[in-house]
């Protein structure tokens, strides 16, 4: 089974350390969106449901965004993640 939670690691030269964790439960893996610029990495994600009911169609919607800085001496292009 996929694990749905998002790990933020950062791949520097000799390890691995843990930036950031983020819950992404309820999300399918598609509708999460990682995006690493300006030493920000910016994790969003989000979900639309549309339900029949006997009082005409709901929906529902939900969205969730994290930004964090990358720490002094990281380059961009050393991030990595995992979900």
């Amino acid at each position: 089974s996929m694990q749905r939670r998002l790990n933020r690691t950062l791949n520097s030269s000799h390890d691995h350390k843990l930036l950031a964790s983020m819950d992404v439960k309820g999300f399918d893996p598609k509708e999460v969106t990682v995006m690493v610029k300006d030493g920000k990495v910016k994790i969003s994600a989000e979900h639309e449901e549309e339900h029949t009911t006997t009082r005409g169609k709901e929906y529902s919607y939900r969205k969730i965004t994290k930004e964090i800085n990358l720490p002094p001496g990281v380059r961009e292009e050393e991030v990595t993640y995992s979900l």
